[in-house]
């Protein structure tokens, strides 16, 4: 029982247009960084399809509906000014959110130790009714929701390390005192959301970090702030929005992250979680827009995961 990998072909075919930051050599990078020796015993998954139902746990079937429809047959279609939609982003998006599910599956019933989902397009953008930051749906909520509504989990927690702050798993949880949410992320910047006073019914913590800031501010923020109240939730299971943005090379952040500040965080995350849920974690991509820091960072993430 060792570390599995979801992704699906669809995924690499979410078109977002010529000049789109959020583009398919993403996942392409990704994938490449986790070839090798290194990463030899990852099992890599196909991602099934999450059913428009399935989606319905963090959105409501409307949104739904209407996010499907709107996927055209030819040529792109917005979503919102920055979130466009081509032929086969609908099939993307049901296997983003399915692969998250099914490695939820993976971990509760014993197939897994951990997993990571190397999916396009991004989630944690995505609130119940909106969609938007080149997110659909939001793939970790529906995870969370999903661990509860298939397995009875209750106590279901999401860290989120994306330089841009996880606004809609926030909304998504805000009034949830059963589920966690904790966030470091660039602030000033988009979405605008994720001061320290944003608290919801006691279950945000928010870590703020200044333009600039680099890998001691990030770390004492998780060791002072997001990871001992994850700790005292004593989560049930972890999902992690993974977004590699953060890195002092990508183009649409101010952090001065490197890859070994991700490794650090996804043992510190799994140290928790071997305390308190047999080791559960789920790990989803959502940002990181230079290529080979992506990658790179990726290929860090994933080799700490497979530690366990």
């Amino acid at each position: 029982m060792g570390t599995q990998l979801y992704t699906h072909d669809a995924c690499a075919r979410h078109d977002t247009g010529p000049h789109h930051v959020e583009q398919i050599a993403r996942l392409e990078a990704v994938l490449s960084a986790l070839k090798g020796e290194a990463f030899a015993d990852l099992e890599i998954v196909t991602a099934p399809r999450a059913t428009p139902q399935t989606l319905m746990l963090a959105h409501p079937e409307p949104f739904v509906q209407r996010i499907l429809e709107l996927v055209p047959s030819s040529g792109f279609a917005q979503a919102d000014p920055d979130t466009v939609v081509s032929p086969e982003s609908g099939e993307a998006a049901l296997r983003a959110a399915g692969a998250v599910c099914a490695a939820v599956d993976a971990v509760i019933e014993g197939h897994a130790k951990n997993a990571f989902c190397a999916v396009r397009p991004p989630g944690h953008h995505a609130e119940s009714n909106r969609a938007m930051g080149f997110c659909l749906f939001n793939n970790v909520a529906i995870g969370a929701f999903h661990s509860r509504t298939k397995h009875g989990l209750s106590r279901v927690a999401v860290v989120d390390f994306d330089v841009h702050h996880g606004n809609g798993t926030q909304a998504l949880f805000w009034n949830d005192r059963d589920a966690y949410f904790g966030s470091t992320h660039q602030m000033p910047l988009y979405p605008g959301t994720g001061a320290i006073s944003e608290t919801g019914v006691g279950n945000i913590f928010n870590a703020p970090l200044r333009p600039d800031d680099g890998s001691q501010a990030f770390r004492t923020a998780m060791k002072e702030r997001v990871l001992p109240a994850l700790d005292a939730f004593e989560p049930e299971l972890i999902l992690i929005s993974a977004g590699f943005d953060a890195h002092r090379d990508d183009p649409l952040g101010g952090l001065n992250l490197v890859e070994d500040d991700f490794a650090w965080v996804t043992r510190e995350l799994m140290d928790i979680a071997e305390k308190h849920c047999a080791g559960r974690v789920v790990s989803a991509l959502e940002g990181g827009y230079n290529l080979s820091a992506l990658g790179a960072s990726a290929a860090a993430h994933v080799d700490a995961l497979m530690e366990a």
